[in-house]
């Protein structure tokens, strides 16, 4: 079968039992990404633990940088190993399992620089398991839901790890970081209130994700010993690689991925600092504004799911980046934090079907015996170039002097790859 030919039904009917032990696995994974990535660890590491702000920051950047790179390889390799084994599950378990340790350990990380390469090295090593792991997990999706009803479990499941991201960030913040006397006898000075996050975000990764291997069915076996499945796997990628005119479609639509993706990416890593530095926005308020858009993230995942079902994958991403244009460009001239709050809320409803539309797509023209490998490439579309737009960005910043001319680069890149899309036919529509 090739990448044109439609996709295939279930390979085994799932429950909903089964599908919400699924989307509870996305709730307890992006406990890593909200809380180490984005608001908690990442802070604390750049203005406690390196030696200065400035050094943290680009070592953190380093660290992004290195597990990228990691990530772009392995996840096609590994991919195809898996789809040549059969079983996806096995494979989350080892680096969910990874990622969960790497992050506990992050507790021993102290607010002095001789702690800064370790904590880096757990961050890197924590990141790439929790980003392949995706890899499998996401190849699941084709298995559960028959071709009508993947836009709603995807949706769904996205819509579930932003809450669930949020939720423990939550909790970490009203337990933990914020009260004046933190509990269980924390010591403040040693910055125990914030390192106690990473292992809240471990344990909430573990606790979640276990009803995914206990409920949710997994592709059988096929019998094949782990050396016969890694030279079978490479051989099927480079072959793939070699016969990319028979995936048309699948290359046409990574490569629009990798288009919009560096836009959305750059906007997720510039967004605070554009509120910072054109609104004047204090940390407090970005905070709340950063919760605030993976709320609002988080409802348009869920909604737009069903649009997905009804109208497509490929036009909901297209109306996702026309939403994200519509609402970013006014932003670009607008003055005042009012204005900010009206325009950016609104702008947040359509990321998550960005992406949560994305993965549906690849899940309906992907090849049944080529899944694994298909997601795995999925991962590098949205890696390869992830130095660009952030490059592109502040080289454009810094060309005009203006942050506003930095963040018109993003959505220059969202219309490029809605551009690409917009020839792709949708097989079964």
């Amino acid at each position: 079968m090739t990448a044109e030919a439609a996709p295939p039904r279930p390979d085994t009917p799932a429950s909903r039992r089964a599908l919400a032990a699924w989307c509870l696995y996305d709730w307890g994974n992006s406990a890593f990404p909200t809380v180490i990535v984005t608001f908690v660890f990442a802070a604390y590491f750049t203005k406690a633990v390196a030696a200065d702000v400035t050094t943290g920051t680009a070592m953190w950047g380093w660290g992004l940088a290195a597990s990228g790179f990691a990530i772009a390889v392995l996840s096609p390799v590994l991919g195809a190993i898996a789809d040549r084994s059969g079983r996806r599950k096995p494979w989350i378990g080892l680096f969910s399992a990874l990622c969960i340790l790497c992050t506990a350990l992050l507790w021993f990380v102290r607010p002095e620089p001789g702690w800064a390469l370790w904590g880096l090295v757990l961050f890197a090593l924590a990141n790439t398991a929790f980003e392949i792991g995706m890899v499998f997990y996401n190849a699941m999706l084709p298995s559960l839901a028959p071709p009508d009803r993947l836009g709603r479990l995807s949706g769904w499941g996205w819509a579930t790890g932003y809450f669930g991201g949020l939720a423990c960030l939550g909790l970490a913040l009203a337990v933990f970081v914020l009260p004046g006397i933190p509990p269980f006898g924390l010591d403040r000075e040693a910055a125990e209130h914030v390192r106690i996050t990473a292992p809240l975000a471990a344990c909430w990764f573990a606790l979640f994700c276990a009803p995914l291997f206990l409920l949710t069915p997994d592709a059988p076996s096929r019998g094949i010993g782990p050396a016969a499945a890694v030279r079978e796997g490479v051989r099927d990628l480079i072959a793939t690689f070699r016969n990319v005119r028979r995936y048309r479609t699948i290359a046409r639509f990574l490569i629009a991925r990798l288009l919009y993706i560096d836009g959305l990416n750059t906007l997720f890593a510039f967004g605070g600092v554009y509120a910072a530095g054109t609104f004047g926005m204090t940390f407090e308020e970005i905070m709340a504004f950063g919760i605030a858009m993976n709320v609002t993230a988080g409802l348009g995942a869920a909604a737009f799911a069903w649009l997905d079902d009804w109208f497509g994958a490929k036009r909901t991403i297209l109306m996702a980046l026309a939403g994200l244009i519509v609402f970013g460009a006014p932003l670009l001239v607008v003055e005042g934090k009012l204005w900010f709050w009206i325009l950016a809320l609104p702008l947040g409803l359509f990321m998550g079907p960005a992406q949560a539309a994305s993965r549906s797509l690849m899940g309906r023209i992907a090849p049944p015996e080529q899944r694994t490998e298909m997601y795995g490439l999925f991962a590098l579309s949205g890696r390869i170039t992830a130095f660009l737009g952030p490059a592109v960005f502040a080289a454009t910043a810094a060309a005009f002097d203006s942050q506003r001319a930095g963040m018109a680069t993003v959505l220059v890149f969202i219309a490029a790859g809605g551009a690409v899309l917009w020839g792709l036919r949708e097989e079964g529509r």
